[in-house]
């Protein structure tokens, strides 16, 4: 029996120790509203995982009532909530325009979430294209972040570094990483300083994610932020009714700091904080 003891007491002190949570300062760089109401949830939320600041976006036009939503909820929330500016068709005619009159008042922290190319619905918008020409240009002279989602598969991440190199004012915040692999995110990173990517939407909720539920952290992703971690971002990307339950906002929050945790301190505190307080002006 001692020897059994001795050898399971061996074994344990081989298992690699799980990395603590990461305890420091935290912004949710994406997230959405379902409702009018919702807000209520995520604040309590929030207060509980100690989540400073949360962007809210737009839903790519799928929600008429989008920006009522948000601007209701920066006027109830106005420590917690960042708000975003929807841009439901950034190819439309009069796109730019109607982004320049929006930022002259200085109130948002972003454009988007502009849906670009996402295959599910059938949407694939040329980033070529004039119309999202002049809106990149828009946001480069306020000074305001564009979050897209365009999902870099096949050959189009040539036509988005395109759009990147033509317009380098702007800064573009790829959302989800595009759905991307590592190694093609970092082909687009190392090409384009003005892109940043968001790992919103990649919670054990979805797929592709960074980690499932309890799992470890992809060390491909590991190791491609620590490689890069000023360009990276860390979102929630809650959108549905269901996910703002309140113990499913405690499964998400617990779950993003604890992932968060399995980078080095340094790296962790500049994705979970430090880039989204330098690109979203959080003083």
């Amino acid at each position: 029996m001692r020897i059994a003891l001795a050898l399971l007491a061996t074994l344990l002190l081989a298992l690699p120790a799980r990395a603590a949570d990461y305890a420091g300062p935290l912004v949710d760089a994406h997230s959405h509203l379902p409702s009018a109401g919702a807000i209520g949830a995520y604040a309590a939320a929030a207060r509980r995982h100690h989540v400073s600041r949360v962007l809210l976006l737009g839903v790519g036009g799928v929600q008429k009532d989008d920006l009522a939503w948000i601007k209701a909820a920066a006027q109830k929330h106005p420590e917690l909530v960042l708000p975003g500016l929807p841009l439901p068709d950034p190819t439309a005619e009069g796109a730019a325009a109607r982004v320049d009159a929006e930022l002259r008042e200085g109130r948002y922290r972003a454009v988007g979430e502009v849906h670009l190319r996402q295959i599910s619905r059938t949407i694939d918008r040329d980033p070529g294209h004039p119309a999202f020409g002049a809106v990149l240009d828009v946001v480069a002279r306020h000074h305001v972040p564009l979050v897209i989602h365009y999902e870099v598969t096949g050959t189009s991440p040539d036509a988005l570094g395109g759009a990147l190199a033509r317009h380098p004012g702007a800064v573009v915040v790829l959302a989800h990483a595009g759905g991307g692999t590592p190694e093609r995110i970092e082909a687009l990173l190392a090409q384009h300083p003005n892109l940043m990517v968001d790992l919103s939407g990649m919670h054990f909720q979805r797929t592709p994610s960074l980690a499932t539920e309890k799992g470890p952290l992809d060390p491909r992703w590991k190791a491609l932020i620590e490689k890069m971690p000023d360009r990276f971002l860390m979102g929630i990307d809650i959108w549905s009714p269901r996910l703002f339950e309140p113990a499913m906002l405690d499964r998400l929050m617990a779950w993003t700091r604890r992932v968060l945790g399995e980078l080095t301190h340094a790296v962790a505190e500049q994705v979970a904080y430090r880039n989204a307080a330098k690109l979203y002006r959080i003083e």
